[in-house]
């Protein structure tokens, strides 16, 4: 019987060449476009037809995607898109040096905390809702980051 990892050696290339954006879907493109600046200090980069913007000055660019509530969320499924506040398993984390101005800052563009701050081994978290029901985190490491949770097998 084969080696697992020969096996998924042979399956997985051992290098992708790729970058990464992130889409976000919202029903207010002007709105958005307001909070993700405010909130975040991006700017509205190109504007790609009338449903969508770039937003710019972060480490990978973010597009806007103008979506009408109620909508198919997708062609091989049933669910509707809705705008408020929804759980997803994917969602974003953006890392700051300074957690309480940023949740600060957020909060008065429109962004709700969920939960206080809390801290732990690697640093400070602290849950949050856009205002077109998506979620994220500012994370603040602190000391090593998640190093200092990382075991000596870690890779």
């Amino acid at each position: 019987m084969p080696h697992a990892a020969a096996i998924a050696s042979a399956i997985v290339p051992t290098a992708i060449d790729m970058d990464f954006l992130v889409n976000i879907d919202v029903d207010d493109l002007q709105k958005a476009v307001a909070f993700y600046c405010a909130a975040f200090g991006l700017r509205a980069g190109r504007r790609l037809g009338p449903s969508v913007v770039e937003m710019l000055g972060g480490p990978i660019p973010i597009y806007l995607l103008q979506k009408e509530a109620g909508s198919q969320a997708s062609a091989t499924g049933t669910q509707l898109r809705s705008y408020r506040r929804h759980w997803t398993p994917v969602h974003l984390d953006f890392t700051v040096a300074d957690i309480e101005s940023a949740v600060r800052d957020a909060v008065l563009a429109g962004a709700s905390s969920e939960s206080p701050v809390t801290t732990h081994a690697w640093g400070k978290l602290a849950l949050m809702g856009d205002p077109f029901g998506n979620g994220f985190c500012f994370v603040q490491f602190l000391g090593r980051g998640y190093d200092e949770i990382a075991g000596d097998g870690a890779q």
